[in-house]
């Protein structure tokens, strides 16, 4: 699949503006694709879609920085207080943190373990978080999945 239709599917299951910041998307609109990795848009779309066919919600309600984040968001800003250095995959738009009223996140990373073999690359989520982060950061020892502890 190229990148316009990985977009295309992905718009069945999310709206740019839950993917992304509030400060992005008030600037930029539904242009804000544009900032989200090509892999973690693909991956994104085969965890929603194949693996745990289930509603996800990643920005929503009290919940606004879950995917893309920028200098703005109050959660960027209090991590490089004092000049404290701080790259989160949500600020390169390779994560999104994720919740569904139909699974845990400890059921919906189960899932994604035991069909790891659908995902299109290698991944990593964070372990015991009552969220689902998934990134597509380099894993370590080329792992399709690797569990962390942030």
């Amino acid at each position: 699949m190229n990148r316009n239709q990985i977009i295309e599917e992905l718009k069945q299951f999310f709206n740019i503006k839950e993917l992304v910041c509030d400060h992005v998307y008030a600037k930029h609109g539904f242009n804000s694709w544009q900032f989200l990795q090509t892999d973690l848009l693909h991956v994104l779309l085969i965890i929603r879609r194949d693996i745990l066919k289930v509603p996800m919600v990643v920005n929503a309600g009290v919940n606004k920085q879950r995917g893309l984040r920028c200098n703005l968001c109050p959660l960027v800003q209090e991590k490089t207080k004092n000049n404290k250095v701080y790259i989160s995959g949500h600020q390169q738009g390779i994560a999104v943190d994720a919740i569904s009223s139909h699974m845990s996140a400890a059921e919906m990373r189960s899932k994604i373990i035991a069909e790891q073999y659908k995902l299109p690359c290698n991944i990593r989520m964070e372990d015991d978080v009552t969220w689902l982060h998934v990134d597509t950061r380099p894993t370590p020892n080329n792992e399709k999945v690797y569990l962390f502890k942030a």
